[in-house]
C-alpha cells in the first residue's frame, strides 16, 4: 500500500451517529462509555461525530464518555459542519456551528473536520457562505489539525469540487460492497477520483445503515458457506478496510455487543484473500437481483418533511412485507406511522429526494407503499 495520511490508524473507527438509547430515546451514556473503554483498550483512536447528529446530544455523548474521561494523546475525534442544517439561515450562524462543536465534545481542536454532506442539491451553500476558506482559517488557528468533506453525489461532482479545492487533506465516502457498482451511489468511481487525486479516505456505511449485517438470505448463504463463525458484518467491514488510501471505516456501533463483534476481527485485522474476495464477488452477484427499498435508515430525509411522514420506517415495513408472506402489514405499517403522516399525505414537495443521500426516488417509492394502509 501506498503512504498517505492516516496509513497506520486502527481500520475501525467508532461511528456516533447511531448510539445506544434509553428507553426515553436519551443517549445511554454508561454503555457508550464501555464502549469507549474496549474501543481504546484495542488500538482504536478514531471517533466520528457531527453537529447535527442526535441534535447535538452525539457530541456531548463524546464529551461525557472519551474528552472527559482519557488524556488528548488518547483519541482523534472528527466533527462536522453542516451549513444546510434547517435551523441554518445565513453565514454567521453556520460558522457558529465550530464554536458550538468545540464546546460540546471538550475536545480543544479536532484532528479531522469536514464540510458535512456535500451532494449536487446543497454543496454551493458552502461556497455561498464562504465555508471552505472558514474552515482553513481555523486550521491556520491550531483549531484543525486536517480538513475535508463527507460526500453524497457523483463521481464528476466530486472530480468538480477536488480540482477546485486541491489542499483539502482527505474526504468521507460510502463504500461498501452492495454500492461498490450501485448506479445510484458509484461508489467505485468516487473511491478511484479520490485516490486519483492522492486523497486519503475515511469510510462511511461499510455496513449499508445495518444492511449488511442481516442481508437477504442469498447472500447470508454465501458468506455463511465460506467461513460460518465469521458474523456477517465482518466481511463487510473488512472488505473495505482492505482497500488502499484508508483511513479508517466508520461502524455506527449501538451497543457494546457489536463492539465486541467488531473488534474480535478489526484488533489483529487481516486484509481479505483472493479466495474472500471472491466470496464477496458472489455475495454482489446476489445482491444485483434483489428488489429491497436500499435505505440506511439516516433520517435525513424526515427533518424538514412537512407531513411528518417517517419515510425510513415505511420503507422498513415495507421491506419485511416483501421477505415475508405472514407479516402482518397493515397492523406494523399503522403502528410505524401512528401519530405522523402515511405515504398517502405525501404532497410531493421533493424535499427528502434532495437530503437523501442513497439518492432513492422517495416520492414514487412511497407510492408503492399506500397499499399498505
Amino acid at each position: 500500500m501506498s503512504d498517505y495520511l492516516g496509513k497506520d490508524t486502527f481500520k475501525l473507527g467508532f461511528g456516533l451517529m447511531r448510539l445506544p438509547k434509553n428507553p426515553d430515546g436519551s443517549i445511554d451514556i454508561p454503555q457508550v462509555c464501555k464502549m469507549a473503554d474496549m474501543f481504546i483498550e484495542a488500538g482504536g483512536t478514531y471517533f466520528d461525530t457531527a453537529y447535527v447528529y442526535n441534535n447535538g446530544d452525539s457530541e456531548r455523548a463524546f464529551k461525557a464518555a472519551v474528552a472527559d474521561r482519557f488524556p488528548r494523546s488518547a483519541y482523534t475525534i472528527a466533527t462536522k459542519l453542516n451549513a444546510n442544517n434547517a435551523s441554518i439561515h445565513n453565514a454567521e450562524e453556520a460558522k457558529a456551528e465550530f464554536a458550538t462543536s468545540l464546546e460540546r465534545t471538550g475536545a480543544g481542536y479536532f484532528d479531522y473536520y469536514l464540510l458535512h454532506a456535500l451532494q449536487r442539491g446543497s454543496y454551493v451553500t458552502y461556497d455561498k457562505y464562504g465555508i471552505w476558506d472558514f474552515v482553513k482559517e481555523q486550521r491556520d488557528k491550531g483549531l484543525i489539525k486536517h480538513w475535508g468533506f463527507s460526500f453524497h453525489a457523483d463521481p464528476e461532482l466530486l472530480e468538480e469540487l477536488l480540482t477546485a479545492h486541491p489542499d483539502v487533506d482527505f474526504i468521507q465516502l460510502q463504500i461498501n460492497y452492495a454500492d461498490w457498482e450501485n448506479p445510484g451511489i458509484r461508489a467505485r468511481e468516487c473511491y478511484e477520483v479520490a485516490r486519483r487525486h492522492n486523497k486519503p479516505i475515511t469510510v462511511m456505511e461499510p455496513i449499508k445503515g445495518g444492511a449488511l449485517a442481516d442481508p437477504i438470505p442469498a447472500v447470508q448463504e454465501i458468506l455463511k458457506a465460506a467461513a460460518p463463525d465469521m458474523s456477517l458484518a465482518s466481511w463487510a467491514i473488512r472488505y473495505v478496510a482492505s482497500m488502499d488510501g484508508i483511513i479508517t471505516v466508520l461502524s455506527g456501533m449501538s451497543n457494546i455487543a457489536q463492539m465486541e463483534d467488531n473488534l474480535s476481527y478489526m484488533r489483529n485485522f487481516k486484509p481479505l484473500d483472493e479466495a474472500e474476495q471472491d466470496v464477496i464477488r458472489r455475495a454482489q452477484e446476489a445482491i444485483q437481483g434483489d428488489k429491497a427499498i436500499a435505505c440506511t435508515a439516516c433520517h435525513y430525509c424526515t427533518e424538514g418533511c412537512p407531513m411528518n411522514i417517517p419515510i425510513p420506517e415505511i420503507f422498513a415495513v415495507s421491506n419485511r412485507q416483501r421477505g415475508n408472506e405472514a407479516f402482518r402489514t397493515r397492523r406494523e405499517y399503522s403502528i410505524a406511522t401512528e401519530g405522523r403522516g402515511k405515504a398517502s399525505d405525501c404532497i410531493e414537495c421533493g424535499q427528502c429526494e434532495g437530503a437523501c443521500p442513497q439518492h432513492l426516488p422517495i416520492i414514487e417509492l412511497l407510492k408503492t407503499c399506500r397499499s399498505m394502509e
